[in-house]
């Protein structure tokens, strides 16, 4: 056997060594994604199960506030249709939908001395603004997960590999610019 056929052997074990290594790295990357992305879904779930309570809870007391109860009632319908959907902008406009819509309600509840003395309602708005915390934590996570995937997809030679194989891109979670600004608390209050 020549010098050239050891040089080309090296080369070739070199090339599918390597191959292999980018493969590794974007199962790795894909299911990093999937699992931050997973972190997410059960968080929205829970709290997709504590807002009908939070709802007839607040009901009993603020008679006078059908409309920005319906409202949350409608966007979380909205939030869990876009995540059946696994369409991301949609999910992010229905989170940021919610995200102010409870802002109202539970700067409404203020109002209401008797609600806010409520045991079950002081409960429910702990456990769902602590659920929307850790859903702004796990975004930055996830979003996080899906830059280094996006990099790596696009990196060269990675990207061929990534072609060969359909790895893909994944799509951002990101919500609109109304609730990343500061609250402005007399909106809030104005009818």
């Amino acid at each position: 056997m020549g010098v050239f056929a050891i040089v080309v052997l090296l080369l070739l074990a070199a090339v599918v060594g390597y191959v292999i290594m980018a493969y590794n790295r974007l199962v790795r990357l894909k299911h990093n994604v999937k699992a931050a992305w997973s972190n997410i879904d059960v968080l929205l779930k829970q709290r997709h199960d504590e807002l009908p309570k939070l709802v007839t809870t607040c009901r009993e007391y603020m008679k006078f506030e059908q409309e920005t109860l319906e409202k949350v009632v409608k966007a979380r319908t909205q939030v869990s249709n876009a995540m059946q959907s696994g369409d991301m902008a949609e999910l992010g406009m229905a989170e940021s939908v919610l995200h102010n819509t409870l802002g109202r309600l539970f700067a409404l509840t203020e109002s209401y001395p008797a609600l806010q003395a409520n045991e079950s309602f002081a409960r429910l708005q702990t456990r769902i603004t602590t659920l929307e915390n850790s859903i702004a934590d796990r975004r930055e996570y996830y979003n996080d997960s899906v830059n280094i995937n996006n990099i790596v997809v696009e990196e060269f030679p990675t990207n061929i590999v990534a072609s060969k194989f359909n790895f893909t891109q994944a799509e951002l979670f990101e919500v609109s610019e109304e609730e990343i600004i500061d609250v402005k608390l007399e909106q809030l209050f104005a009818a």
